[in-house]
């Protein structure tokens, strides 16, 4: 029992690996301060350490095999509010960190938006915290 709930959570964690590796991906640079991000943010809404490089790899193989985005935004829409943040932080650390967010990036926010339940004041509250945070 308990090793089939570690595997379904696993699984959960892999599949928000795939959408911030989608969002990392989407302006055809997928970089190695992306992957820092994306473990990171792994790390602060549950995945263990012990776990994190198989939970990366599920991720990046569910992402390669997908056409949509939906399939990743469950797992995240059912997190806590909390970590739902964490993730939409994650999120815009991505955009963000080669300085600039392109139209594909704008865009795929605005419709997570949308997918998450979050905000658009919230949404945009976050993303200038995060564009502070990397200009100081």
């Amino acid at each position: 029992m308990f090793f089939k709930k570690e595997k379904n959570q696993n699984n959960d964690m892999a599949k928000v690996a795939a959408l911030l590796i989608h969002a990392a991906k989407i302006d055809e640079n997928f970089s190695k301060s992306e992957e820092i991000i994306i473990k990171k943010a792994l790390l602060q809404v549950g995945a263990s350490d012990q776990n994190l490089e198989e939970i990366f790899i599920e991720g990046k193989k569910i992402e390669e095999n997908s056409n949509q985005i939906l399939e990743f935004t469950k797992e995240v829409k059912n997190m806590e509010e909390s970590n739902k943040k964490k993730i939409i932080e994650a999120l815009w650390r991505i955009i963000y960190s080669n300085n600039e967010a392109d139209i594909y990036e704008t865009s795929l926010m605005r419709r997570l938006s949308g997918l998450l339940y979050i905000d658009s004041k919230l949404m945009g509250d976050i993303k200038e915290k995060i564009k502070n945070e990397i200009s100081s």
